[in-house]
């Protein structure tokens, strides 16, 4: 079994995910003409209003933060480690690469999840990947197989994963018995996940902000205190990055291909632009300004904090330690645990051990909401399907809190990347929606407007998106006299 996962990784990695990451995002960056540099500004700018919302849906505030809490979590803690473990300090610089190309990718994803969104029987927004495979493709096949593979790997193997990194966190920081904490775990995620997806977003909303504010105080404390090797830190990473570093030495090192695979791999884990998972948040928010686009810049936004940001965060801390080591067994969350402890002492590894069980607590109920909203694709919301499901649920977190670290993140890889090719040809096959839904966005921008989308203006569109939830905007004299720009 292990043997057939580990050929599908090296099959899909190796070169067709790879290759479909990097094609897609210079793509959606060349036509979108360099969205993700010109806008950088407006992604703050859409901010600004982001906590209206309204009973339909939760606000673009609490949409951001949902996906945040999917994306922030073992990725930039523990798989970031395993990112130089196994690529060299070089994968940092590809991964860096994949977010800012990833970022157009995201935007793209995003807007379509919002334009084809529909309401579930509850009158909440719900949306995705899935939905534009059917409404915006006709071909309600591949949102069948997408959603499958998501609730595979949102559902079930990354909960693991994020079980996994929680239970080792505690098991380091205070000597914790996996099985203790796998079963408050359980609690827990049961109390929040049960109370559907306001529930999920409240949480996400109180909770991510605060621990992201706290790590990132902590990371620029630590450079601050150690200036003097930020040079020799990024000279390294940019070194390897290209091989330069081995050629120097004349020593044996990781290649520029495994650096690659590593940093592509472990980058899409952490901000998962491309994956098809973030779209699923953005599709449940009332966006203001009211526009598809907007959620784009808004999901743009998140992939530009969680791996330029947060993970850049994590980076600093282990290669500015000494911890770090090539070829050391020491990887994951350990590693990080142990290059925080050197820097600020013992009760470092206490705040990591704190901060990774917040971080993957939200990851595991953002992951159900993902989950939960293909499911009700698959079913239409039937609520004994649903409580079954979230039953099965609780059981990966379990065994994830026991499981070796190792397998699960082989299973996580490889659901993550046959996810991610479907939604990719997806996304590609809609780029020319996206491309409208931009210029519509940016020209009302320009004149001075509160962009804002009506859908009579888009008879092509008109029959593909469900009724009543794109109608005549109702934007007042007042907003859009004090417009978005």
């Amino acid at each position: 079994m292990v043997s057939l996962i580990n050929f599908l990784n090296d099959l899909i990695w190796g070169s067709v995910l790879i290759y479909l990451l990097i094609g897609g995002g210079i793509f959606f960056t060349l036509r979108l003409r360099f969205i993700q540099i010109r806008h950088f500004g407006h992604m703050f700018k859409v901010m600004k209003n982001s906590r209206k919302s309204d009973k339909e849906g939760i606000s673009s505030f609490q949409a951001l933060c949902t996906s945040l809490a999917a994306r922030v979590g073992t990725g930039n803690m523990a798989g970031i480690a395993v990112a130089l473990t196994l690529g060299g300090p070089g994968a940092i610089f590809w991964m860096w690469l994949i977010a800012v190309l990833g970022m157009a990718t995201a935007f793209a994803e995003s807007t379509l999840a919002q334009l084809y969104k529909t309401r579930d029987d509850d009158g909440n927004f719900r949306g995705g990947p899935a939905y534009y495979m059917e409404k915006g493709l006709g071909m309600r096949w591949m949102g069948v197989v997408f959603s499958v593979l998501l609730i595979i790997a949102f559902g079930l193997v990354f909960n693991s994963v994020q079980a996994n990194s929680i239970t080792q966190a505690a098991y380091v920081a205070f000597g914790f018995d996996p099985l203790h904490v796998g079963a408050v775990l359980v609690v827990l995620a049961a109390f929040v996940i049960f109370g559907g997806i306001r529930k999920i977003a409240r949480t996400a909303e109180l909770i991510v902000p605060v621990m992201a504010l706290l790590y990132l105080a902590l990371a620029m404390y630590i450079m601050l205190t150690n200036l003097e090797k930020v040079p020799d830190v990024l000279s390294l990473i940019f070194r390897s990055a290209f091989g330069l570093e081995e050629a120097a030495s004349g020593a044996l090192g990781y290649t520029v291909a495994q650096g690659m695979v590593q940093g592509i791999k472990r980058g899409l884990f952490s901000n998962e632009a491309g994956m098809g998972s973030a779209p699923n948040a953005a599709a449940s928010a009332t966006p203001y300004p009211p526009h598809p686009a907007s959620q784009g810049y808004v999901q743009m936004l998140g992939v530009f904090v969680d791996t330029i940001v947060i993970c850049s965060a994590t980076v600093a801390i282990i290669l500015m330690s000494g911890e770090y080591m090539p070829g050391s067994e020491i990887t994951g969350i350990e590693l990080t645990q142990r290059a925080l402890s050197n820097e600020v002492g013992d009760w470092g590894g206490i705040f990591v051990a704190v901060a990774i069980f917040f971080f993957a607590f939200t990851s595991i109920i953002a992951n159900y909401s993902y989950a939960e909203t293909n499911l009700i694709f698959l079913e239409h919301n039937h609520k004994a399907g649903l409580n079954l499901f979230r039953c099965v649920v609780l059981g990966m977190v379990m065994f994830g809190a026991m499981a070796e670290l190792p397998v699960v993140w082989i299973m996580a890889d490889t659901s993550m990347g046959m996810m991610a090719i479907v939604n990719m040809i997806a996304i590609l096959l809609l780029s020319g929606t996206v491309v409208t839904l931009a210029k519509d966005y940016n020209q009302q921008v320009k004149q001075g407007k509160v962009p804002s989308f009506n859908s009579r203006n888009h008879p092509d569109m008109l029959n593909q998106i469900e009724p009543g939830v794109w109608g005549k905007p109702q934007v007042t004299e007042s907003e859009n006299r004090s417009p978005i720009q």
